[in-house]
Order: C-alpha cells, then structure tokens, then sequence
C-alpha cells in the first residue's frame, strides 16, 4: 500500500486492541504505512525493559498477561532441589519488576509515544491508558472464532488444532490481563470509536475505515464536550415518539376521577 502521510493531522495515535487472528495485528502494519505514522508494537516492551533495568525477555513476561514473571518461574522450576541450593549463600533472586512498577512504567512509555504524535500502538491496554485523550482514537478488530483459528493456521504454520489450542490461550492471557490490571474488559464497546469485524471486510477495507475515522474525530476536536454525543446539534421532536409510554405508576387523568 502507498505511504500517504499525513503530517498536519492534529491527532496523535490510534490504538488498536485486537482479538487474536482477526488480523488486527496486520491491519495496524498497513494502517502506520498508510498515514505515514511510527508503528508501536514491540518497541513499548523494549522501552519498559529499558525504564525497569531488567531483559526485554524479562519484561516481555509480564507483556499481556496476568502472571508476572516470578510467579510462572516457580510454577515452571518445581523439579529444583531448594534444599541443596540453601547450602550456598551467595545465590541471591535476581531483582525483578513487580506488577505495580510494570504497569507504572507500561503507562509512562505508553503516554509518551502518543505524546511524541503519530504513532499506531498495538495493544498493551493502550485504549485504557490514553481513554481520556480525545486525540487518540480507538479502534478494536475482532473476527468469528473459526475464521481466527484458520488465520493463525495460516500465518503461523500450525494444524487447525494447534491454531485453535493457541487462539484459546492468547484470548485467555489478553482478557485476564485487561480484567486484573484495569477491570476492564477488552469486549466492551464503549472503550472504543470503532469496532471492524474482518469476517467480510478485507484488510485493506478496515485499514480505510480507521484512517477515514480518523479524520472525522480529528474534525471534532474542538467541539465542546457539551456538545458532543449524539444528541450534539439536534431538537427535540415535533411530538411523542410514537412507541412513548407513560410510567406504569402514572395515573391517568380519567383514572384519577374515577
């Protein structure tokens, strides 16, 4: 697709929560090719493993998921002789980020990437981090279950079984992750502008419904929060609606005198 950057443009960065196979992932490549935007995606572990102190492994094992990295280490290392290791005194655990110092570097890097401007950050509960930034648009691809698990077969080289065992396991991480560190579930509509489905549309179609979207919200910036909402310009109706029904408790007039 042909880069058509758009340097005037007074937004900022566009999120993009995907659910896993739907193409999201893609869609954000093109769609950061398109307006002529940096791509965040891996780049905000890195930065957060640079923030912390720590490995990018070490920090990519608290990338979308609930478990931190201490806790899937002892789960994984259960067959180590502890009580052989005691003898030796000058082991010591590696300092290692908790959830709360991930989180709180997650958000500072987050915010300034959509500070430095035109940028499309993939996921890591960027729509909840930016939320009260109206130059920032939100937009989530999501796809029917079956066409997720023949994507991932697909673009990943896996059989059908191992694709579907996969889409399950991520879906699972990023809905947990979302839920224990915002209380936020990545379904809800109301986190975001736009919702695609790619069950129909082609890629490139979703890649021009976000960057059009993305234009119109850049037109509303200056409208008064007052004003905005869909109720924004509108009178009232000339009558009743015609489906209008009065309160159940709301005596009639002729039922009064009765």
């Amino acid at each position: 697709m042909a880069e058509a950057r758009q340097p005037d443009s007074p937004m900022r960065a566009v999120t993009i929560s995907r659910e896993y196979g739907s193409g999201g992932g893609e869609i954000a490549v093109r769609l950061a090719q398109r307006l002529g935007w940096r791509l965040v995606d891996h780049e905000v572990t890195v930065r957060v493993a640079r923030e912390l102190g720590v490995t990018v492994t070490e920090a990519e094992d608290h990338d979308e998921r609930l478990e931190g990295f201490v806790t899937r280490l002892l789960n994984n290392m259960q067959w180590i002789d502890w009580m052989g290791l005691a003898q030796y005194d000058t082991i010591t655990p590696p300092a290692l980020p908790d959830e709360g110092s991930y989180q709180a570097a997650l958000h500072r890097v987050v915010a300034a990437a959509a500070s430095e401007g035109q940028v499309v950050i993939v996921g890591r509960g960027s729509q909840v981090l930016l939320r009260g930034r109206r130059e920032v648009l939100h937009a989530r691809v999501v796809a029917p279950l079956s066409q997720r698990v023949a994507y991932v077969a697909r673009r990943e080289g896996f059989t059908l079984e191992a694709a579907k065992e996969r889409v399950a396991l991520k879906d699972h991480d990023r809905v947990r992750y979302l839920r224990s560190a915002y209380r936020c579930d990545p379904a809800d509509a109301h986190h975001y502008d736009l919702v695609i489905n790619t069950a129909v549309l082609a890629l490139d179609d979703a890649v021009e419904l976000i960057a059009r979207t993305l234009e119109c919200k850049a037109q509303r910036l200056l409208v008064p929060e007052a004003e905005l909402g869909p109720a924004g310009g509108l009178e009232r109706y000339s009558g009743q609606p015609g489906d209008f029904r009065p309160p159940a408790d709301a005596a009639t007039p002729a039922a009064q005198g009765s």
